[in-house]
């Protein structure tokens, strides 16, 4: 049986199963609710907060900007700053090599990366360094494993630098 007859035959078995009246919405409302944030490795949660204001993420998808009420979703995350501000008007930011966001409903928004710290424990120069190496590496004549290894390094260390400057 086709998945499209399982489905129309399910309908009318119980065709109020799948009624449930559709909840239009659009962007992110402006709201007097917080956030609540948190934004965890899989060691250690980094940051935990009920009064995120707005939460920025560097989303696959292009840059995207949480707030309360926001639509849930799910978004993957590419290297990037994440930039979160505070009710209180102070602003953390971290970088993330990638991860995911997820945005349910009630304001919750859970942050999940491999590897992220605070933007202040880089040094500019250090990141520098850290590219001319992978750079040689990638343009090398390595093993194949060494030469994508060294590329997805360059992709992680040209997002850190952009985001230092």
């Amino acid at each position: 049986m086709s998945s499209l007859r399982f489905t129309r035959a399910a309908l009318r078995v119980r065709p109020t199963a799948f009624c449930r009246p559709l909840q239009r919405r659009g962007y992110a409302d402006v709201a007097a609710d917080k956030i609540k944030l948190t934004l965890t490795l899989p060691h250690q949660s980094i940051y935990k907060s009920q009064d995120v204001v707005q939460v920025n993420l560097p989303a696959d998808s292009g840059e995207m900007g949480v707030l309360a009420n926001h639509v849930p979703s799910i978004e993957q995350l590419k290297p990037g700053l994440v930039e979160i501000i505070e009710e209180s008007g102070g602003n953390k930011q971290f970088f993330l090599s990638g991860g995911f966001a997820v945005v349910q409903p009630g304001s919750h928004l859970s942050i999940n990366a491999v590897e992220g710290f605070p933007l202040e424990d880089f040094s500019s120069e250090a990141v520098r360094n850290q590219i001319a190496e992978a750079q040689k590496i990638a343009s090398g004549s390595g093993s194949e494993q060494d030469i994508a290894e060294a590329k997805i390094e360059l992709e992680v260390l040209e997002s850190l630098q952009a985001a230092l400057k």
